[in-house]
C-alpha cells in the first residue's frame, strides 16, 4: 500500500487530479500537469513522451522507474558516465542506476539547454532559502503524483531537469538563472524499457530557474507511439 501524505495529500492536485487514475495515457491527447504540481505517467517500451514548455519558461523536474522493479531508475551520474558529457542531446540514451538504456532523446526543438547535476528542490532547499512555511516542492510531487497512481518509490534520484539553465562557470561555480527555451518547445523521449515516468512543474519562485519575478506555469504532456 502506498503511504499517505496526510493534509498535504488532501489539498494537492498531484493526488487528487493525476492525469489518469493509472497512469495510462491517451495517444494524442494533450495533457497539462498543473503548475506546481507533478504527474505520473505509464510509458510502455516503443512508446513517445513529448513534454511542451507552455510559457518558455517553466523547467520540468522529469524522473523514471522501471515498472518491473522500482528500485532501477534513471541515473543522472550512471548517464553522465554513459555519454562522457553533462548533458543528453538529441540521439543520446539516459541509462539507470544499473546502467541500462531507459530513454533515448528523439527530438528537441529548444536550444538544447537541460540540467543534469542539481538535486529535486524539497522542504529543506526552500527552509534554508529563508521560506518557513510549507512551500510546493518537487520531491513531494514526485512522491504524492506517484501515490495518484497508487506507486511508491523508496528513494528519490537526481531528476533530469528538462529546461533549466545552470551554467558551469570556469572556476566552478554554478549560477541559477532563467530558462533560455520559447514558448511551445518541446522535447520527445522514446522509452527503451516500460517505465514510470514523473513530471513536476517545479515550483521553484526564489532563485530565477523559472524565470525572473515569473509565475510558474503547466506544462502539456502528449503520449504518442
Amino acid at each position: 500500500m502506498a503511504a499517505s501524505f496526510g493534509a498535504l495529500e488532501e489539498k494537492q492536485l498531484s493526488v487528487s487530479q493525476p492525469l489518469a487514475r493509472n497512469g495510462v495515457l491517451q495517444p494524442g491527447k494533450v495533457y497539462f500537469i498543473p503548475a506546481r504540481c507533478g504527474a505520473a505517467v505509464v510509458l510502455e517500451k516503443g512508446q513517445m513522451l513529448t513534454l511542451i514548455n507552455v510559457s518558455g519558461l517553466q523547467v520540468c523536474d522529469m524522473w523514471a522507474f522501471n515498472t518491473s522493479d522500482p528500485d532501477e531508475f534513471l541515473s543522472m551520474e550512471h548517464t553522465r558516465t554513459h555519454l562522457g558529457r553533462l548533458v543528453p542531446v538529441v540521439g543520446d540514451s539516459m541509462v539507470s542506476n544499473r546502467r541500462n538504456e531507459m530513454l533515448e532523446l528523439v527530438e528537441d526543438t529548444s536550444p538544447g539547454v537541460h540540467d543534469t547535476l542539481i538535486a529535486a528542490c524539497d522542504i529543506n532547499r526552500y527552509r534554508q532559502l529563508g521560506v518557513s512555511e510549507y512551500h510546493d516542492n518537487c520531491v513531494d510531487n514526485l512522491r504524492m503524483a506517484l501515490l495518484a497512481i497508487g506507486k511508491e518509490v523508496s528513494h528519490v534520484p537526481s531528476p533530469f531537469n528538462v529546461w533549466m539553465n545552470v551554467p558551469l562557470d570556469g572556476d566552478g561555480s554554478l549560477t541559477f538563472v532563467p530558462p533560455v527555451a520559447k514558448r511551445d518547445d518541446r522535447i520527445v523521449f522514446k522509452a527503451m524499457m516500460t517505465c514510470y515516468v514523473v513530471m513536476s512543474c517545479c515550483p521553484q519562485d526564489i532563485t530565477a530557474v523559472n524565470g525572473v519575478g515569473s509565475q510558474t506555469e503547466s506544462i502539456g504532456v502528449m503520449l504518442g507511439d
